[in-house]
């Protein structure tokens, strides 16, 4: 921070040593010293403040999106029930026969099947 070598602290003390004289001058220098160790003490005391801050801001941070997920997959949940009875309550397609349940009968879907499974058997006896 400061750049205060030997020369510049032997200086300070040498004009110290002449204006207060050597009678004063370790009490002034035990105060200085009090007050630089109160200065680095609260300084180390911010960093350490700032840096948890920062610590608890990234941490929290992905808890805050997480709980915005949630609350989405909630909402959508809810409107699940909606949906279930709307599709419940439409009329099945043409296209694929159901029964009353919404589902295709369990023969139709046997005779879709066997003619598939007869072709690749014809293939695996011919080959």
């Amino acid at each position: 921070m400061f750049d205060v070598g030997f020369t510049e602290l032997f200086l300070l003390a040498l004009i110290g040593l002449l204006v207060l004289g050597p009678e004063r001058l370790p009490g002034v220098a035990r105060t200085i010293g009090g007050f630089v160790r109160k200065a680095r003490a609260s300084w180390v005391s911010l960093r350490n403040t700032i840096e948890s801050e920062l610590a608890e801001a990234d941490i929290s941070e992905p808890l805050k999106q997480a709980s915005e997920q949630f609350k989405q997959i909630g909402k959508d949940l809810s409107d699940m029930p909606d949906l279930m009875a709307e599709t419940q309550n439409s009329k099945p397609s043409a296209s694929h026969p159901q029964d009353e349940t919404g589902e295709e009968s369990l023969a139709e879907t046997d005779q879709k099947s066997e003619p598939a499974q007869d072709s690749q058997n014809g293939k695996d006896e011919n080959a």
